[in-house]
């Protein structure tokens, strides 16, 4: 990927800020003093019901921005995510959402806006893969859904559509426990799964019955772990197609394997689970065609019903602003 050099003070930064948040126009304040004190070029585009986080971020890259800055929760760092994936720009992450998932695996200060800011304007970056979804029974779609973290069409979906967003602002991600517990009886989906594999063999299951079936690109969540072998830059998603059955029994089995393969950082059941199933691989694309349609969701933010969709990734395709000394940080010219 072409990157191309600049100095400091030639950098021009786009803030795509999320206004709904409480906190937006206080951190908003602080950026503006941040960047006067260090003469840094900027401008902020706020996102809007009619205007996505991509439709922004598209307007600023046209506009001449060198590094996009996402300010906002994990919605918003997706949909400014998915315009500057494959560009050669760099994104960097502001968070003040609810979860801040994708920040959290990134290692980016979610409770210092400072330390946040000295990350997004600094030369510490990573690239990270992109997940995408398109939806195939859906005329009209003229992209496909990008994710950071998870997607999913189910049980997920369903808990995520479910949940209260006064309860949500209360007790934060607790309040998709609360909403699951409504779900717990849903109906099964069934359907064709066609998986293709690492080493690009295609693997087709017909008539399959699951409660959900999800896409991961990251695996750090709160608390637990739902894809505990998920990298971010290895080129894969992580596929798992969870089922249970004898109504609570499955669901405390299910929760069960939750908490072991926590514990134990690997995808594997509890060696105790009997009504639950975490069926994992990794691999490039997957495909599902459901029997009849079912919620879909990517990194939260809900596409609605379909029951023909397919999974990929684009590999390392986004440059991401992260601390310089972590891990898998690496030092690039600034944008």
């Amino acid at each position: 990927m072409l990157v191309r050099s600049r100095d400091d003070d030639q950098v021009k930064y786009a803030f795509i800020i999320n206004p709904s948040k409480p906190q937006a126009k206080r951190i908003r304040a602080r950026i503006e003093q941040f960047c006067e004190i260090h003469g840094l070029q900027h401008e902020f585009i706020e996102t809007r019901i009619d205007k996505s986080g991509r439709v922004c971020a598209q307007e600023a890259l046209a506009g001449g921005a060198d590094v996009l800055v996402a300010v906002g929760g994990d919605g918003t760092v997706r949909t400014v995510a998915s315009a500057v994936s494959g560009t050669g720009h760099a994104m960097g992450i502001i968070p003040i959402g609810t979860g801040n998932l994708f920040a959290r695996n990134m290692d980016i200060p979610v409770d210092d806006v400072d330390a946040a800011l000295s990350v997004a304007t600094s030369h510490g970056s990573r690239m990270v893969d992109m997940g995408r979804l398109s939806i195939l029974d859906r005329e009209g779609e003229d992209h496909a859904h990008a994710f950071l973290i998870i997607a999913g069409i189910g049980f997920d979906a369903l808990m995520i559509d479910g949940t209260d967003p006064q309860l949500k602002k209360n007790i934060s991600w607790l309040a998709y426990f609360v909403s699951a517990m409504g779900h717990l009886f849903a109906p099964k989906y069934h359907g064709t799964v066609k998986l293709t594999s690492e080493d690009g063999g295609v693997h087709t299951s017909r008539d399959v019955g699951f409660r959900t079936f999800l896409a991961g690109n990251c695996g750090r969540i709160p608390v637990l772990s739902l894809m505990p072998e998920a990298i971010s830059d290895d080129g894969l998603l992580d596929f798992e197609l969870i089922d249970t059955s004898g109504g609570i029994i499955g669901w405390a089995n299910l929760f069960g394997d939750v908490v072991h393969q926590t514990i134990i950082g690997k995808a594997q059941q509890s060696p105790l689970s009997t009504n639950s199933i975490i069926d994992q691989i990794q691999g490039s694309d997957a495909e599902i065609t459901l029997k009849h349609k079912a919620l879909a969701q990517v990194d939260g933010d809900m596409l609605g019903e379909t029951s023909h969709i397919r999974f990929s990734v684009d590999k390392q395709a986004l440059c991401v602003r992260v601390p310089a000394g972590t891990d898998t940080s690496v030092i690039l010219p600034l944008q």
